[in-house]
């Protein structure tokens, strides 16, 4: 699988599925429209392209030209790269209608034309140009490990690290764990974690 080095944001999570199993990177989604209301998702989404680069990639509809038209102006110019699906006629399968234009969406694309759409964007594909180093990846267990989620005082320790990164207070773990891998490193994280527990 490619690697990418720009985050890749899509509409909803069927699109994530598809985006996913083209390329490695970070894929995050708009909840379609809901992400006009959503300020705390938009200043993550704002850290992550500010950090690494977004590639916004939604479907080739109306809708998806509102939600890409009001991004251009949320979100920092220069950090943000505009990938197009062409429009094809027809119906993703698990669905019983089209969409009211009669389009494919992102999740219906091949994964040929995906790439060629992220290619034409100016995607950054690791092992075409400078290659970064890799870093192994935060899971799950992890933040179990380091008592983030699953323990009795996890919350409270998570609120730490979000307040030390200037992140969302309400943010799921799934969410910082996401936000960690896409623009932090272990590193910082453990840092933060260490002067957390040297304050107890």
């Amino acid at each position: 699988m490619i690697k990418l080095r720009e985050a890749i944001l899509v509409e909803g999570r069927y699109d994530v599925n598809t985006v996913r199993q083209v390329v490695d990177t970070v894929v995050l989604e708009t909840g379609g429209f809901r992400i006009f209301n959503n300020k705390d998702q938009l200043k993550v989404i704002r850290r992550i392209a500010e950090t690494r680069g977004l590639i916004v990639l939604t479907d080739s509809d109306g809708a998806g030209f509102v939600i890409r038209n009001y991004l251009k102006g949320a979100l920092p110019q220069g950090r943000i790269k505009q990938a197009y699906v062409p429009d094809v006629a027809g119906k993703e399968r698990r669905k019983k209608h089209g969409s009211k234009e009669g389009k494919l969406g992102v999740e219906g694309m091949r994964p040929e034309v995906i790439l060629d759409a992220l290619r034409r964007a100016g995607a950054t594909f690791e092992g075409e140009g400078e290659r970064a180093p890799a870093e192994r990846t935060i899971t799950k267990a992890d933040f179990f490990e380091w008592g983030l989620s699953g323990r009795p005082d996890s919350t409270v320790r998570r609120a730490a690290v979000l307040k030390a990164l200037d992140l969302p207070q309400h943010m799921t773990a799934n969410a910082l764990l996401e936000f960690i891998n896409a623009v932090g490193t272990r590193q910082q994280l453990c840092e933060i974690l260490q002067s957390f527990s040297s304050g107890d």
